[in-house]
């Protein structure tokens, strides 16, 4: 009997995908040259690591490849979803790329250049992407009871991590780790209702856990802050330093914890609000009391902890709320991997993964903001916009605007909402939620 050859399948992150750069849309290319000014990207002095002694700095030298080029590269690649180097050497070839001339390289250039430029040089361009997009004005809130609350707060944001997809193993040390090579670990906090990157951090561990980046995530977080977090960060510690600092955090409260009510603030049928401790033993103290606030929802209780005591400040609803509202930060991990790609590696170079998560976040940001003014003009929330179709609705501009039919992004996506799907339909679930709220807090 023949021996039946099976065909192997290969890493779902790996395979090919079949698909032709995005047509160039000026307005959108305009919106990141104005994010990414010439006075960001004047010629300055690159310095690398030695790669024989880590400790020593070389200066690198100006070749055609500089900062502006590379940037226009790697954001390019992102925003017109360009498949591959060799693919963004053609169009830089023959089209130019955000506004420079035609350069003729090769894509082993292109590959060299990434393995070896400073990756914090682009972060340093992300912060100040960030501080310029901040600059234009805080984002309208869902509902009006959100207002007052963001006056009280310096900073309402979302923070959570994500591990990087495996990388390709193309350089001789990778390919002497067995098994799948992660691409590491990025930390990023996002604006509570706009979810624009505010600060981002990375390692190349894996496996890295929350907790030992919780230093670096308070120091980046203003006095007088409020931040959402999952369990990960969860640690007595942690909420102790929080409150002597004068920050703030909302959480879900872990099961088994052993804690004890000092006062119930308020209470309903379907809610409860209370001042509690936790931290009873005295190997594993917590010696700031806490606030926790349980609710009853489709048949199990969904408990958050905050260190918020005053619901004038805050109350048990909006505590519930900020606690659902963390997965909004999972919905932009999921946008910025499988839309703008951020799971597909161009290269197995560490530092051109650096390099290309810094451009998705630098682009994603920009997205955000012209998300924001589509929703003002169509009088909805944030939240209510699908930034995946807002996304996919560049292309449908670019012909609008060969055939002469459209010269403003924004009324375009705003006048052809309903046939573009911009705005997210309201479903079933939607109204039960609803339902769900009013029953417990009694208003809409």
């Amino acid at each position: 009997m023949a021996h039946k050859h099976t065909r192997s399948r290969p890493h779902a992150e790996f395979r090919h995908r079949s698909q032709l750069p995005m047509p160039a849309v000026e307005e959108v290319e305009q919106r990141l040259m104005d994010g990414l000014s010439p006075s960001l990207l004047a010629p300055r002095q690159l310095e690398r690591r030695a790669p024989r002694q880590p400790h020593r700095l070389i200066r690198m030298r100006q070749r055609l490849l500089t900062l502006p080029i590379i940037v226009a590269i790697m954001v390019s690649l992102v925003w017109r979803r360009v498949p591959s180097i060799a693919e963004v050497q053609k169009v830089l070839a023959r089209e130019g790329l955000l506004g420079r001339a035609p350069l003729q390289v090769s894509p082993q250039a292109i590959t060299k250049r990434l393995a070896v430029l400073p990756a914090a040089v682009m972060g340093q361009l992300l912060a100040e992407v960030c501080a310029r997009l901040q600059a234009q004005g805080p984002p309208t809130v869902p509902h009006p009871r959100w207002a007052p609350v963001r006056e009280r707060f310096s900073l309402m944001a979302l923070v959570d991590g994500s591990t990087r997809e495996a990388l390709r193993k193309k350089t001789e040390v990778l390919r002497e780790r067995e098994g799948l090579v992660l691409g590491g670990k990025m930390m990023v906090m996002v604006e509570a209702f706009s979810h624009r990157p505010r600060w981002q951090l990375y390692t190349e561990d894996a496996a890295a856990n929350d907790k030992r980046l919780a230093t670096e995530i308070m120091a980046a977080v203003p006095v007088g802050g409020l931040w959402v977090c999952d369990l990960g960060f969860f640690s007595f510690l942690c909420f102790d330093d929080l409150t002597k600092q004068q920050q703030f955090f909302v959480t879900r409260m872990r099961e088994k914890i052993a804690d004890r009510t000092v006062q119930v603030l308020s209470q309903g049928a379907s809610y409860r609000d209370e001042m509690i401790q936790v931290g009873l033993y005295r190997s594993h103290p917590c010696t700031q009391p806490l606030r926790m606030v349980s609710v009853l929802w489709q048949g199990t209780w969904d408990r958050s902890l905050t260190n918020v005591l005053d619901p004038q400040q805050l109350s048990a609803r909006q505590v519930c709320e900020l606690s659902r509202r963390r997965w909004r930060i999972e919905e932009a991990f999921a946008l910025t991997k499988r839309v703008l790609d951020l799971a597909y590696w161009w290269t197995g170079s560490t530092t051109a993964v650096q390099l290309q998560r810094y451009a998705t976040l630098i682009f994603y940001a920009v997205l955000l903001t012209l998300c924001q003014q589509v929703a003002e003009v169509l009088g909805e929330p944030l939240e209510r916009l699908s930034v995946e179709r807002v996304f996919r609705a560049f292309y449908h501009y670019s012909r609008a605007v060969q055939r002469g039919e459209a010269d403003d992004l924004v009324l375009f996506l705003a006048e052809h909402a309903k046939l573009l799907g911009i705005v997210k339909r309201w479903r079933k679930h939607h109204r039960e939620r609803q339902q769900l709220e009013y029953l417990i807090w009694g208003d809409p």
